[in-house]
């Protein structure tokens, strides 16, 4: 069973299993719709589309939420169960952003306890350069019933968070690159800096130059050295929206550390609440 990473040559093996779901979740920050219009184009055979804002979001509350809320647990079950999945479905997952928004499902699947999830490694750029086929079919899939088993320890509150600030048992790490978390360079939200006390982790460290995860070894060595005696389940992981933080929480996880927390809500909540510290420049790397 795959539950972290799967490569190109065993998905293209599986594409007709009727108890698999291969899932495309290419998006794009500054054109949402690209990922939909790619997906038209082309995509792996049988394999359905979601969307980051309109399947793996909530409503965006202005002033309230970040700027992809997790949405309740009922409306993932209808999206989940729509998309033919349950207990016996291996669902497998891709973007072509190294998984920084593959990651996001998987976390979302495990979080609600389906653990028969992958992310394909190196996503569609790698799917494409094996040789394998594409399409621009749109595959239909029966719907299943999709039985929720949440785990609410893989998931804190901004309230959580701000209770942890000054815990030396806790560790924040923040996976955006180290421009935003220093307020360097801020081009998406409209407050500069990163959560007090948090440490630099950008997700894009997870991946080689071909954009394919890096070895277990590796990214063993790499959270092993970020999290210090800090225990995973006591490393709290956030991004701007609560997206490219799974990354971390994917590599740290296929390392075999553990499964850490994620703080959904991200900076984009963080900073929607001015009574919550704010910080800028690294203090710790």
């Amino acid at each position: 069973m795959y539950t972290t990473l799967i490569s190109p040559q065993d998905v293209s093996t599986q594409i007709n299993n009727k108890n698999r779901v291969i899932i495309d979740c290419r998006f794009s920050l500054e054109d949402s719709e690209r990922g939909r219009r790619d997906y038209s184009a082309a995509h792996i055979p049988n394999a359905l589309y979601v969307h980051l804002n309109e399947d793996l979001s909530a409503r965006i509350i202005p002033g309230k939420t970040g700027r992809h809320p997790l949405p309740e647990v009922e409306t993932l079950v209808n999206t989940f169960s729509r998309r033919g999945i349950d207990g016996d479905t291996h669902v497998v997952v891709y973007d072509d952003a190294t998984g920084a928004f593959a990651a996001r499902l998987w976390w979302m699947l495990r979080w609600l306890g389906h653990d028969h999830v992958a992310v394909l490694d190196g996503g569609w750029k790698h799917w494409l350069k094996a040789g394998f086929p594409a399409t621009g079919e749109v595959h239909k899939r029966n719907p299943r019933t999709f039985i929720p088993k949440p785990r609410p320890r893989m998931l804190v509150n901004a309230m959580q968070v701000v209770n942890i600030l000054n815990d030396s048992s806790y560790r924040i790490l923040d996976a955006r690159s180290p421009e935003r978390f220093k307020g360097l360079n801020e081009t998406i939200d409209p407050v500069a800096g990163h959560i007090p006390n948090a440490i630099c982790a950008p997700f894009a460290g997870n991946v080689d130059a071909e954009g394919r995860m890096l070895s277990r070894e590796k990214l063993s060595q790499r959270f092993k050295s970020l999290l210090g005696n800090i225990a995973p389940d006591h490393a709290i992981f956030y991004c701007g929206s609560g997206v490219t933080a799974c990354h971390n929480l994917l590599a740290m996880y296929h390392a075999g550390l553990g499964d850490g927390v994620l703080y959904a809500g991200s900076w984009s909540e963080w900073i929607t609440d001015t009574s919550r510290p704010v910080a800028t420049l690294n203090e710790k790397n």
